[in-house]
């Protein structure tokens, strides 16, 4: 074996440790300023810190609680990772759940008697539809028209949360709120065959969390180990390369688009049919439905390396510091206005991490870049999926 395979796997060793090292010290310095905010106030923020802890993490009720927020942020993060790998930005992650869980609440109110077996199933599949038509019309935009994709799916987020509005105000709209004159913008109570099921009795740990998961992993599959997954990643990796060797390329940025949306969908329809109330509803804006989670998902995304398998401990370490920051501010009784601030500061950092991850990277002259500067090292077959692989594999 030639001598610079020791150093190559140093350097990878090296890039990962950084990299995990570099992540958890920018939460590490957000909770650190939040902490200095907090004194500023008048309160404890050690006590304030193991409220936060023990309310996301101090039991079975708060880890579950926990893992349902984190279902959401799950599933879009992954959807941002399968979009980033063709080097496409996806920011519409809110209007795709909006459409994901109204095509899903049609679906439920237009056959409420099927069997659970069978419409548990088809109320996700059609979320997965709506996500995907709705990740799929800037997809086509971008690829055939060359519009910019940050910009169209900015804008089809407004375009579906005013659909939401319409048709929770109108067609979809509770018929008893009609009768009674008071009008609540929500649907009737959706079937129960559609309920996703609880695993663990008593908790909100539902089927949804699984799903997330089971997303997570096929996600991974397909971008590593499936010869569509390697052309959308070689489209990724350089686009004129890609063309020059025959991908179909505009093909390949819409499939990433339309994947990342149809993700982002299922996690619509489990919202739905995962909530308590078991119906849709709007205050009239997304965040009363999607809390948020279109823009949260991107950055578990990128705390996780824009990974998929990555992305679940990130998301989950998220979903808890949201739930956690509620416990937080009951017993503390800070403003919620600091505990909102306290979470942007932790998206802020992360995201600036993320930058000075890939400098890192660039250091340890990872990807496959470096191998071509390096002639004399081996070119080893990279489907592992590690975050550092940016790159695709060598054809």
């Amino acid at each position: 074996m030639p001598a610079t395979a020791p150093a190559s796997s140093l350097r990878v060793k090296l890039a990962r440790i950084s990299g995990v090292l570099i992540g958890v010290s920018a939460v590490l310095l957000a909770l650190l300023i939040g902490a200095a905010m907090i004194l500023g106030l008048g309160a404890n923020p050690l006590e304030g810190y193991k409220e936060l802890l023990a309310g996301a993490f101090g039991g079975t009720d708060e880890l579950a609680e926990s893992a349902a927020k984190a279902m959401p942020l799950l599933l879009v993060g992954t959807g941002i990772c399968v979009a980033f790998r063709a080097r496409v930005i996806n920011i519409g992650g809110e209007g795709q759940i909006i459409a994901g869980g109204l095509l899903s609440t049609i679906t439920a109110l237009a056959v409420p008697d099927l069997p659970p077996v069978i419409l548990v199933p088809l109320v996700l599949f059609m979320g997965l539809v709506g996500g995907a038509i709705w990740g799929g019309i800037p997809g086509a935009l971008k690829a055939y028209l060359g519009v910019n994709e940050i910009l169209s799916t900015i804008m089809l987020n407004l375009v579906a949360v005013q659909l939401f509005n319409y048709l929770l105000r109108a067609p979809l709209m509770d018929p008893r709120q009609i009768e009674l004159g008071t009008r609540i913008p929500q649907t009737e109570r959706l079937s129960e065959n559609a309920d996703l099921p609880v695993l663990i009795e008593g908790t909100r740990f539902h089927l949804g969390v699984v799903v997330a998961l089971l997303a997570a992993a096929a996600a991974w599959f397909f971008l590593w180990r499936t010869t569509t997954g390697y052309r959308l990643r070689a489209v990724g990796a350089s686009a004129p390369a890609a063309r020059y060797a025959g991908m179909p390329v505009k093909r390949m940025t819409m499939l990433a688009l339309t994947l990342s949306g149809s993700l982002c969908g299922l996690a619509g329809a489990a919202l739905v049919f995962g909530s308590e109330t078991h119906r849709l509803q709007t205050e009239g804006f997304a965040t009363g439905f999607t809390g948020s989670a279109g823009f949260n998902g991107i950055v578990a995304a990128l705390f996780g390396g824009l990974h998929p398998l990555f992305t679940i401990p990130s998301s989950f370490l998220f979903g808890g510091l949201l739930v956690g920051a509620n416990a937080m501010q009951r017993a503390i009784q800070i403003p919620v206005a600091l505990v909102i601030g306290l979470n942007g500061l932790i998206v802020v950092f992360v995201v600036s991490s993320n930058t000075l991850r890939e400098r890192f990277a660039r250091l340890y002259r990872i990807g496959m870049d470096s191998r071509e500067a390096s002639p004399t090292e081996p070119h080893e077959p990279r489907g592992d999926g590690d975050p550092a692989h940016s790159s695709v594999p060598d054809p």
